[in-house]
């Protein structure tokens, strides 16, 4: 079964420079399909188009051109599907005055979530969060704030994630928790899009990565792609083209797969 299926997708920005109008293109006719119960990833450099791509999945965006179905249904005319789908954007905000359980509790509340308190129970478990139910937000530190927005994007238990660089300005262990919950949730049959700069993250997780450049759908490689020819990273910058890149650029994108 396919979980998502983009196809032809195309959106620009228009901007104003000077008095002029500028139109620069975000994504371009990209297609590709996301697998029920897969980690599919989005590799990229900033401005490949990534985020973007995430905000049109989730309506957050419309599409200048293509089409977006999640489950089959079309999000642009059936915006209901889009109930089964947890999102974590790249910089999450929760209420800092608030403590830990109260956050949960009020996006059950907003999902109409029956038994809710046993619900955040079950998911602050699943998080490791369950002794910092009382915690105010404003006190966890940037791994502990991350769990707590994943486990918002799981209370309402839906069969879709998308998850915005997870792993971002995280230390080693807080990205093997990462890594480790994103496994678990695929062995529950959780199908997972996951948008990342961590390419070591990426070959670790996922089942196919998908490699954006200018916008633009360059390759998508499986893990034994990956596995028999060597590291990600060097399938990722053998693929995209860098005519502008400088070599100190290219040492950052080795750097972040470390």
């Amino acid at each position: 079964m396919i979980a998502i299926a983009v196809k032809n997708l195309t959106k620009s920005y228009r901007r104003s420079h000077l008095g002029r109008v500028i139109i620069q293109p975000a994504v371009k006719n990209l297609t590709f399909d996301v697998f029920a119960g897969e980690i599919f990833g989005l590799i990229g450099l900033n401005g490949a188009g990534k985020t973007t791509t995430i905000k049109l999945l989730l309506g957050l965006l419309f599409p200048d051109s293509g089409q977006i179905k999640i489950f089959d249904r079309s999000i642009l005319s059936d915006r209901s599907v889009l109930s089964r789908v947890g999102y974590l954007p790249e910089l999450p905000y929760l209420e800092k005055n608030l403590r830990v359980g109260e956050v949960l509790h009020y996006f059950g509340q907003l999902n109409n979530i029956s038994s809710v308190s046993r619900r955040v129970e079950e998911i602050l478990e699943m998080v490791g969060l369950k002794k910092f139910q009382k915690q105010l937000v404003g006190k966890l530190s940037k791994g502990m704030m991350q769990r707590l927005c994943l486990a918002q994007s799981l209370l309402h238990n839906p069969d879709l994630l998308i998850y915005d660089e997870p792993a971002s300005g995280l230390d080693p262990l807080g990205i093997r928790e990462i890594r480790n919950l994103l496994l678990y949730l695929r062995s529950q049959r959780k199908t997972i899009l996951i948008s990342s700069h961590l390419i070591s993250e990426l070959e670790q997780v996922c089942d196919r990565v998908a490699i954006l450049a200018g916008g633009e759908l360059k390759k998508i490689v499986t893990a034994r792609d990956f596995q028999s020819r060597g590291e990600l990273e060097t399938i990722f910058l053998k693929t995209i083209s860098l005519p502008d890149t400088t070599s100190e650029n290219i040492s950052s994108i080795k750097f972040t797969s470390l």
